[in-house]
């Protein structure tokens, strides 16, 4: 039965809902594990066989794991034609804006069937055909592409918008000011999104912040912005639905998500630096341990379950997949490269 086939039970639309949130949550959460798997060698632990090849994730690997709920929440509220861009930690706004889960494992894998032929790995992949226009390894530099792009929809007249994934630590970068305040004084349609995961790569973000954050800046360049709970998926999505209809009707607008990044800044980083007392508190905080809570209250725990188990086999085949697939030529490599005049130095 699918999530939302409640043919035996009375219709309850929260239930619904949630259970199509919870799916993208629990797709994310098992591509990002087995993601994390992969690039340390251990693969054969989701069923296939090692090989020659200790690690098959190629290049860093930036995990998302305790932000599921922002990505869902989000994207929920977003049409197939709405753009995205994303940041180097950015496979769950990728999988929830509707990109195929083996072309992105082939990706990470460095294969030639992946959505960038292997070359762009972890923090490059891009699908346009569902509106996600890349995720980007330097930080802040995906809100000028947003910017961008919102002004050229807005020039083409087009009814779409674009949202912008960003963490806290952008906020302190230029961009975050430029593009804003662009959006702002040309009445674009951007929905700028702060991941806030309170940890900027390795170094506490209020140490290095000044003032009360993303919002308060938002404010002060007049955006319309709403702070959040990033762990509670309803309330991200219900956010999220107000803000998307604030800049359909013709203004930017910021949604500052509080969330948690349960992993170190990459995949082999065990984190350390970290105190292990809130890391363990922060897990007690899962926002998918919360939306199953909430979905076990309305007599849908066993569909939760099925959910998780379906995300699983799903990884497991794109694994499977990813594993036999074929590596690029070696002449790829002088594809989609910048000539600069035929190898004269200018």
């Amino acid at each position: 039965m699918d999530a939302t086939d409640h043919t035996s039970a009375p219709p309850n639309p929260r239930r619904d809902r949630l259970l199509i949130l919870y799916r993208t949550m629990a797709r994310i959460r098992a591509f990002e594990d087995a993601a994390e798997i992969a690039s340390q060698g251990g693969v054969q632990a989701w069923g296939i066989e090692a090989s020659s090849t200790p690690a098959r994730v190629r290049g860093p690997l930036h995990l998302s794991t305790g932000q599921e709920a922002v990505a869902a929440g989000v994207c929920i509220n977003l049409a197939r034609t709405d753009l995205l861009t994303s940041t180097h930690r950015g496979h769950g706004h990728t999988l929830a804006k509707g990109a195929d889960m083996t072309r992105m494992m082939c990706e990470l894998f460095g294969r030639a069937t992946g959505y960038n032929g292997g070359k762009g790995g972890s923090m490059h992949i891009a699908d346009f055909s569902v509106g996600m226009l890349g995720a980007n390894g330097v930080v802040a530099a995906g809100i000028p592409i947003a910017t961008g792009a919102a002004h050229a929809l807005k020039l083409q007249g087009k009814d779409a918008l674009v949202a912008c994934f960003f963490g806290d630590g952008a906020i302190n970068r230029g961009p975050f000011l430029e593009g804003l305040n662009w959006a702002q004084v040309y009445g674009l349609p951007v929905l700028f999104v702060c991941e806030d995961n309170r940890i900027a790569a390795t170094t506490p973000t209020y140490t290095m912040t000044a003032g009360d954050g993303a919002a308060a800046r938002a404010v002060a360049l007049g955006l319309i912005t709403q702070t959040v709970d990033g762990n509670d998926v309803e309330v991200v999505d219900r956010a999220a639905a107000q803000l998307a209809q604030v800049v359909r009707d013709g203004r930017p607008a910021l949604l500052h998500a509080i969330t948690y990044r349960f992993k170190g800044h990459v995949s082999v980083d065990p984190g350390r630096y970290r105190d292990a007392a809130e890391v363990a508190r922060a897990q007690q905080d899962d926002p998918l341990l919360r939306a199953r809570t909430v979905l076990t209250e309305l007599g849908a725990g066993d569909e939760a379950a099925r959910i998780d188990a379906e995300a699983k086999a799903e990884v497991n085949a794109a694994l499977a997949v990813a594993d036999a697939a074929p590596w690029p030529d070696a002449a790829e490599a002088y594809r989609d490269v910048l000539t600069t005049g035929e190898g004269r130095w200018r």
